[in-house]
């Protein structure tokens, strides 16, 4: 790891692999701040070999390229592709990952249907549970089940409602989940065209040493949004200004200097 530090702000270079390397860019600022896909150069890099992402912080404009083998630079193009994806209730992949998640959630209770009044117990609005994953897409099924399969102790225990004083009326645990996930792709905002952020490119170094960063970081989101609203004693109807406060932890925490991966967010340590 390296670490710039540049008139009152400082840029934390997370550790690579031994594939890749940090140069300073050549680019002009307003360029930099400019160009698309969060890249030196042009959208169009993808396995045309390596390319750079330009660090910004606070104002002040410290230019570092990361260059990104093919490797790394597929994981940034599968994660796009995960992030445009629609839940399909004709696609056998996707009824099958909705199956896979009741298991993972309800183990040994048998499910009755996709379409069942069952998954009221999980939290979704209705008995059909594709209908609430338009708002971020088939990802937000995936990052459920990702968090029900690795940390299946902190998944229940969110899930159950368990630990601390809640409120008498709870926030639906499956639904929150998927506003967490729409929360996070608008916090690392990898798609967009305008002057990227900090965040976004601390990220893409995170996501270059972990594929599964995105869905790690939405673990450790969802404990810290249980946390806090646990220390707010939040009722349902605070629950955007509870997911507010879990974003601003979220940056806050992948800004630390000594964060290089998601599991050195010391709120990582929340998952077991």
């Amino acid at each position: 790891m390296s670490v710039v530090r540049a008139q009152g702000s400082c840029v934390a270079i997370r550790s690579l692999s031994p594939s890749s390397s940090i140069d300073r860019c050549s680019h002009a600022h307003g360029s930099a701040a400019s160009s698309d896909d969060a890249t030196c150069g042009t959208p169009a890099w993808i396995g045309k070999g390596l390319t750079c992402v330009c660090f910004k912080r606070k104002g002040a404009y410290e230019q570092i390229c990361i260059n990104l083998t093919p490797q790394q630079a597929k994981r940034l193009k599968r994660l796009k592709h995960r992030m445009k994806a629609y839940f399909d209730a004709s696609n056998p992949d996707h009824k099958e990952a909705l199956r896979a998640l009741w298991s993972a959630t309800f183990p040994g209770q048998e499910l009755h249907g996709l379409i069942s009044d069952q998954w009221k117990e999980m939290g979704w609005q209705g008995k059909d549970p594709s209908t609430d994953f338009r708002g971020a897409g088939f990802i937000s099924l995936e990052n459920l089940l990702f968090f029900a399969k690795t940390f299946s102790t902190s998944f229940q225990r969110l899930l159950k409602k368990q630990g601390g004083e809640r409120a008498a009326w709870e926030y639906p645990f499956a639904v929150a989940g998927v506003n967490i996930t729409f929360m996070i792709m608008q916090m690392l905002d990898l798609d967009a065209t305008k002057r990227r952020t900090f965040i976004r490119s601390v990220f893409l170094q995170m996501l270059s040493e972990n594929e599964w960063a995105f869905d790690l970081l939405y673990c450790v989101a969802f404990v810290v949004m249980d946390k806090q609203w646990l220390e707010r004693n939040a009722t349902y109807m605070e629950f955007n200004d509870v997911l507010k406060s879990t974003r601003t932890q979220l940056e806050k925490e992948l800004l630390m200097d000594d964060v290089l991966r998601i599991e050195d967010m010391p709120s990582y340590s929340l998952l077991c």
